[in-house]
């Protein structure tokens, strides 16, 4: 299995996709003047100001929501590996893919908001890229063409979020905890089984209050701990800097890690905690209630700077200021080692025992813990935002045969596949938490690989309604009013949800 897991992904995971994902975001950064620049404040404001609904979350709640997906075993497992094979470089191409990458989520995020819709069996809003692949094109030569399109990204989404990627946040989980406090694996596995199933069966409401209560609270708790590591050595941290960008262009010899290494290994870990063009920030996105598609695009732009520039980076500065990482030949931590931190006791494996014996070199005795709790919360509250996506995408599998004929049947139908849904995702977590590291990584990769090569390819497509978006936006912001959607005189066809909210506000503009 390891080794078919290795093959795998060495196809998904090419340099094709490497560069695809950095090119895109330039190419959209460009396009969009910046746009991850210019409105900042918009961002900032969007999320002080946005309001929920009956069917919708409000901007901050889906911004948490999706944080939730992005900050989790990625922001600290994830940079203690990308450090550990592509060497400490690999942290400015971490940097660089989430700068760029926040054009690419404003987009993917964008389109999500303009083909959402309904659900019809909860009245929550729904959407995402399986959504907006299939809406798009209706009624249009290219109908079958999208549908079949949405019909895999949608089929891949539920195999990679209710299957492959909660693995590895488990095993992470269970290692940390395993490391901290000596408890077996299957026991982290039982009780975080147990918490999961409370969450995941109240819905998406209650997935978004959990989120919005727990994300922020424990990544600003993360962030300020960081920030102490590295006031007490800070000294050292010019010398970080220098490091950093020596390695990433392969400027000093010695520092470990081809320039190769450390563009794909920066990259990889990058799109793997930031998630920006994987395809999962449009679920979120689309959940949330607005009056103009792009706002939730730029609260969700906003989501990528959170999660790499501040969480990333924190365990970046933690891992290296401290010294607590090796960097090994050959992507493995079995290959020879081409540069000693000097902190590391015994021979721990590549992962939360790096940030764990980091933070104990100014914390002694606290570092474990302090991590393993940190990985506890990051990483449950991903598997949960990964429940969610994959019922998104059950739901749009499920189509209109969920509540067209036979209503009754079809509705229970649809309780009995998410109820599978539901056991599926808790045994992946459990089977995550007692497997190797390596198999729960390959898992992991698989997932985000698969989906992000779909979902890239289909808004390089897709892309103009987005930026018509933008340009909508834009002119309302310089009027002076609250931006409104109108998706007709945009040329945006199949908005089914923002058509009849905008003849809704022509026929009544008072109660609209």
């Amino acid at each position: 299995m390891s080794d078919l897991l290795a093959t795998l992904n060495e196809y998904v995971w090419s340099k094709g996709l490497i560069y695809l994902c950095l090119g895109v975001g330039i190419f959209f950064s460009i396009r969009s003047r910046l746009v991850q620049v210019r409105q900042i404040p918009a961002m900032l404001g969007q999320l002080k100001k946005g309001e929920s609904s009956d069917s919708g979350v409000s901007s901050f709640q889906a911004l948490a929501m999706s944080l939730a997906g992005r900050v989790g075993t990625g922001n600290i497992a994830g940079v203690a590996t990308a450090i550990a094979f592509g060497g400490p470089g690999a942290v400015l191409w971490m940097w660089l893919v989430a700068f760029f990458g926040a054009s690419t989520s404003f987009v993917e995020c964008t389109l999500g908001q303009i083909y959402k819709e309904r659900d019809r069996l909860t009245g929550e809003y729904r959407g995402g890229p399986a959504y907006y692949f299939s809406r798009a094109f209706a009624h249009t030569r290219y109908a079958l063409a999208g549908r079949v399109y949405g019909l895999i990204f949608a089929a891949v989404t539920v195999t990679a979020c209710g299957l492959l990627m909660p693995m590895v946040q488990s095993n992470s989980m269970a290692a940390a905890m395993e490391n901290a406090w000596s408890i077996e694996p299957w026991i982290a596995a039982v009780a975080v089984v147990i918490v999961l199933a409370f969450v995941i069966i109240g819905g998406v409401k209650r997935i978004a209050i959990f989120a919005a209560i727990v994300v922020p609270f424990m990544a600003v708790l993360y962030i300020l701990a960081a920030l102490i590591i590295m006031a007490v050595n800070i000294s050292i941290v010019p010398e970080v800097f220098r490091l950093i960008v020596a390695s990433a262009f392969n400027l000093e010899s010695g520092v470990g890690a081809a320039l190769g290494l450390a563009i794909e290994w920066g990259v990889k870990r990058g799109i793997y905690s930031n998630e920006a063009g994987q395809g999962t920030g449009p679920h979120a996105a689309a959940a949330a209630e607005v009056s103009h598609p792009a706002k939730q695009g730029l609260a969700q732009a906003f989501a990528v700077y959170v999660d790499t520039l501040l969480v990333c980076s924190a365990t970046a500065f933690l891992i290296l200021s401290t010294g607590a990482y090796k960097v090994f030949d050959g992507g493995s931590a079995s290959g020879r080692v081409l540069k000693d931190g000097g902190a590391l006791e015994g021979d721990p494996s590549v992962g939360p025992a790096y940030a764990q014996q980091g933070f104990d070199t100014v914390f002694p005795g606290g570092g474990a813990s302090f991590i393993a709790i940190s990985l506890a919360f990051f990483c449950f509250t991903t598997i949960v935002a990964y429940y969610y996506m994959a019922e998104t995408n059950l739901r749009f599998l499920m189509g209109r045969f969920a509540v067209v004929v036979i209503p009754v049947l079809n509705s229970a139908l649809g309780r009995v596949l998410t109820m599978l849904l539901q056991v599926l995702i808790l045994v992946s977590v459990t089977i995550g938490a007692v497997s190797t590291a390596e198999d729960a990584w390959a898992m992991g990769d698989l997932g985000v690989g698969l989906m992000a090569w779909l979902n890239i390819i289909g808004i390089l497509v897709l892309q103009n309604a987005a930026f018509k978006a933008l340009r909508d936006f834009e002119r309302q912001q310089k009027l002076g009013i609250d931006p409104q959607f109108d998706p007709a005189p945009l040329g945006i066809v199949n908005a089914t949800f923002w058509e009849e909210r905008a003849a809704s506000r022509r026929a009544d503009p008072v109660d609209a």
